[in-house]
């Protein structure tokens, strides 16, 4: 990171501004090139890890570029104001921002994915108490991010 003032290492505070953003930008790279996504997700810590959940159809693009590179990068960024200069090059912009990187994996069980998505619609709801039948499941895909590398930036 080229402007070390703006890092932000306090793991509450990241812990805050990711759990105040409200898409997480993944991606992802294939033959085609890059392809990159917005996902509705969720976050914990696992083990000492840091773990992004997110879900998906069972088929499509994302999952085909999973299946043969589960390598991703992602981005969330929150709190976007112009901070306005009498020229233009002194123009800025307040923001949070996350980047980073990781592996995915599929979740399989029943239960496991239950978790996963009540853990997604509480993080949007506020409600974690959610019941899904085993058709729905069947045909959702649902993935973890574990998270190999993450900077967090603000400009305020």
């Amino acid at each position: 990171m080229r402007r070390k003032d703006r890092e932000v290492t306090n793991q509450n505070a990241i812990d805050t501004i990711i759990e105040n953003c409200k898409i997480l930008r993944l991606g992802f790279n294939d033959n085609e090139g890059v392809y990159i996504v917005p996902v509705c997700f969720a976050h914990k810590h696992e083990n000492g890890k840091r773990i992004f959940f997110f879900h998906s159809a069972n088929e499509g693009k994302k999952v085909r570029i999973l299946q043969a590179n589960p390598v991703v990068g992602f981005e969330m960024d929150r709190g976007f104001e112009l901070q306005t200069a009498e020229k233009a090059c002194h123009h800025s912009a307040g923001y949070q921002s996350i980047i980073g990187k990781g592996i995915v994996s599929k979740i399989e069980t029943f239960e496991d994915k239950q978790k996963a998505l009540n853990l997604i619609m509480s993080s949007y709801t506020g409600k974690s108490d959610w019941t899904f039948d085993e058709k729905t499941l069947n045909v959702t895909c649902i993935f973890k991010i574990y998270v190999t590398e993450l900077t967090c930036k603000e400009n305020a």
